[in-house]
């Protein structure tokens, strides 16, 4: 945990943005994977964490604005829980290192919201992203179970949306950490994977990183030599030479802070020519959004920035062809490209992203429709102490590429000959997280091997 002085300032900030009522934040549970008692790791939310710090299941947070009280309640442990468990605090000696005097067990909590009803109080709560979520919003405020989304507070999203976006000076502490942890993860599989071993080897080499530091992954390990699959999780592939391997992998520390980062190697000591072309575009996409940003960019235009890099490159090999500026307008650039450059990230991976991506990444604005488009995920004017990530991408997608061709569309912007002598590619990116600063923008954590020739000599120390 931080001091209990920042859960405090940060509970006083946010009770200055909403006028009145009760904010109301659940705590997870644990969570049974195929039986009661065997859970899988416990995570906190993310937004509970961020105001109350205690990472623990089976607590409910309330602030009570009105009053200017902040509680937490929860069920202290028995003697049959301490006998599997060990000795644990009470709750309210785990209250008080968040600056917290008003305790309760779930009874008392219950008996609060009943008389918060009773009087007309306006409970906020944030989207419930869980079942169990749902459940008890439909057992302690009477919500219908398929209704919770409708009844969340807009205005308790945009408040807590708003702070968590400028990230302080120690949770950047905490974000350089986990980041520079993650580049490890990567570097570890650049020093590691050999043709003759399977993808879910590497994947266990970079999870080995991430533990041994004392956290874990923030989120599923893709670890593929089908890298046009974009959320790619399967691992049962042999890697040979002559293969391209995508590594998408992020370490999450203590405090439950999320790196992200993504690298893309050959299986072979050396890339191929046709490799180094395509491999060579996409980082200089890469490197022009990075250079693009600085605060009141809208991200949006960073993101066309490495679509226009993407399809000129490809331009120039003979893939594409016609004025860049219509192609990327209709989205015929999202056959190479068809996800997001960026998205925001901090105590989530994506961060916020169960607040809504209209109104944590796009500020209320709507998003696109458009395909490709439609799949960024960050879309308003950059911010100093915003932290995301820059990540464009080439795929070579055997059916979107079939589909578009058999529909003859963009024609008059993609040379199908050309594409269809590369469906067998695969895909290729590389990520970083970047904290937006006053007058530009810093690249968080240690470096990642990121061009043709440093990759390469990374991967020689596998061999």
């Amino acid at each position: 945990m931080f001091s209990k002085e920042t859960y405090i300032n940060r509970r006083k900030q946010l009770k200055g943005q909403i006028d009145s009522g009760i904010l109301l934040f659940l705590g997870n549970e644990e969570s049974s994977m195929n039986y009661a008692d065997n859970t899988y790791r416990f995570r906190q939310d993310s937004s509970f964490l961020y105001y109350f710090g205690l990472d623990y299941p089976g607590l409910v947070g309330i602030i009570d604005v009105d009053n200017d009280k902040d509680y937490i309640f929860g069920d202290d442990l028995t003697i049959d829980h301490i006998v599997w468990m060990g000795s644990q605090p009470t709750i309210k000696e785990r209250s008080e290192k968040a600056g917290i005097q008003n305790t309760g067990q779930m009874d008392e909590m219950l008996g609060f919201l009943k008389s918060a009803q009773e009087k007309n109080r306006k409970i906020h709560f944030l989207p419930a992203y869980r079942p169990e979520h749902q459940i008890k919003l439909h057992n302690w405020l009477g919500i219908p179970i398929n209704d919770t989304l409708k009844h969340s507070s807009i205005y308790m999203i945009v408040a807590v949306g708003e702070q968590r976006n400028i990230k302080s000076t120690e949770e950047i502490e905490q974000l350089e950490q986990v980041v520079s942890v993650t580049a490890d993860m990567h570097l570890a599989a650049m020093r590691f994977a050999k043709p003759g071993m399977s993808e879910a080897q590497v994947a266990a080499k970079v999870h080995e990183v991430a533990q041994a530091a004392g956290g874990d992954i923030s989120f599923p390990i893709i670890a593929t030599i089908n890298g046009q699959t974009l959320h790619n999780h399967y691992h049962g592939n042999t890697i040979k030479e002559g293969d391209l391997f995508l590594l998408d992998a992020g370490a999450e520390n203590k405090l439950r802070y999320a790196g992200d980062m993504s690298s893309t190697f050959p299986v072979s000591r050396r890339f191929t020519e046709k490799q180094k072309e395509i491999y060579q575009i996409a980082l200089n996409a890469h490197d022009s959004a990075i250079e693009a940003l600085k605060p009141g960019v809208n991200f949006k235009q960073i993101h066309f920035t490495a679509a226009r890099t993407i399809f000129d490159g490809l331009k120039e090999l003979g893939f594409t062809k016609g004025n860049t500026e219509e192609a990327i307008y209709e989205g015929a650039h999202a056959l190479f490209f068809p996800c997001g450059t960026g998205h925001l990230m901090g105590l989530d991976v994506h961060d916020m992203e169960n607040l809504g991506e209209q109104y944590v990444g796009y500020a209320g604005e709507p998003k696109s429709t458009l395909f490709g488009l439609k799949s960024l995920r960050l879309g308003r004017e950059l911010k100093p102490g915003y932290v995301l990530t820059i990540e464009p991408g080439i795929y070579f997608i055997p059916e979107l590429i079939e589909l578009w061709k058999s529909q003859n569309k963009f024609t008059e912007f993609i040379n199908y000959d050309k594409v269809e002598e590369y469906k067998d590619f695969g895909g290729t990116r590389n990520e970083e997280d970047i904290l937006i600063t006053d007058d530009g923008y810093k690249i968080l954590g240690k470096p990642l091997a990121k061009t043709i020739k440093e990759v390469e000599i990374e991967r020689a120390k596998a061999f």
